[in-house]
């Protein structure tokens, strides 16, 4: 037991604890509004655009950080724009830019002296102190977001042209959220990586949806499982030297069979 708590007496595990937290508790509750809008593959597609741009940045010896995040918050307006245009297929968008984008990472990649599987799997435990400040940063304002605008949120997720007959402003709320989105998934991609941050988008929301039927309620659940499924993944992954980001998403997938389960 004590050999238990002892590996939060390094720092490399406190940073990789209190990012994690942030960013888990961050995907979550964007994950509710997405999953409920069907727009869950976004959190994919915005994952595969963050790789591109991190690894074009990297090859021009500039701040992949810097880079990507502009780079992903203009490609998620996009992304919404286009599944509200009935001109334009939403999932085929995401799906070409998902690949488009992983094809010009690889590329970017090519010949130099990178290691990419950090990139595609993540490298939870390198998180570096200003790294974890912006996601503090990040989990408090999508925290206050929620508590602010929650009813606004609920009318934009479930019926948003009823939201706009009323006269509610949303047009902002949905702003908010697709550059929330986008900075959860830059910053959660060095922790879980590209392969693996759109499962802490759609697993804590799906596995609250079957225990809880309110708005509040599925947020409240789903920020509660993915933070203790987070914590539970590092601490297996650490004890057993295995991948701190596939054992926080098979903690994931493990609560949301459990309950689906029981819901059953």
């Amino acid at each position: 037991m004590t050999e238990f708590f002892s590996m939060f007496g390094y720092s490399f595990m406190q940073r990789a604890l209190i990012a994690g937290i942030a960013v888990s508790l961050c995907a979550a509750l964007l994950g509710v509004s997405l999953v409920l809008r069907r727009y869950a593959m976004i959190g994919d597609g915005l994952s595969h655009v963050a790789f591109g741009a991190v690894s074009v940045a990297t090859a021009l010896h500039l701040s992949p950080l810097w880079v990507a995040v502009p780079v992903v918050m203009l490609t998620a307006v996009l992304l919404l724009s286009a599944r509200e245009n009935n001109h334009t297929r939403g999932d085929a968008s995401v799906a070409m830019l998902s690949t488009a984008s992983l094809a010009i990472g690889v590329l970017a990649m090519a010949g130099k002296n990178t290691d990419v599987y950090s990139y595609m799997f993540g490298s939870i435990l390198a998180v570096r102190a200003e790294e974890m400040w912006l996601c503090l940063l990040l989990g408090a304002a999508v925290l206050v977001f929620f508590l602010l605008f929650r009813d606004r949120i609920l009318s934009l997720t479930f019926d948003e042209g009823f939201a706009r007959a009323t006269g509610q402003r949303i047009g902002g709320i949905r702003l908010a959220l697709a550059i929330f989105t986008a900075v959860t998934i830059v910053l959660g991609m060095r922790l879980m990586g590209t392969l693996l941050i759109s499962a802490l988008v759609l697993f804590p929301a799906m596995s609250a949806m079957q225990i809880c039927r309110r708005f509040g309620s599925v947020l409240c659940a789903a920020g509660i499982i993915s933070v203790l499924c987070f914590i539970a993944g590092l601490c297996i992954s650490y004890q057993f030297d295995l991948a701190p980001g596939a054992t926080v998403v098979a903690a994931n997938l493990t609560v949301y069979t459990i309950l689906r389960l029981v819901r059953r």
